[in-house]
């Protein structure tokens, strides 16, 4: 549970840091081998919106210590 909880503490202060989402752990977490993220975006524009998430979701993508196994999008 260790390796798991710095390795995704680590990607959601750097999705924080870097993009203009919000970022929270919803569901999994006694789990080490699974989690589930929520990223949210607000904006003047739903593009603007999209864009930040899809590029957050990318530099999440971009680790390989972890696999995206599902990928779920809502806009309101």
């Amino acid at each position: 549970m260790k390796e798991k909880r710095s390795v995704l503490k680590r990607m959601t202060d750097r999705v924080k840091n870097d993009y203009n989402v919000s970022i929270s752990e919803l569901d999994h977490q006694d789990l080490w081998q699974r989690t589930t993220i929520a990223l949210v975006a607000v904006a003047s524009s739903k593009d603007a919106a999209e864009r930040e998430v899809r590029r957050a979701i990318r530099l999440l993508e971009s680790n390989p210590e972890w696999e995206l196994s599902n990928l779920t999008l809502d806009y309101y």
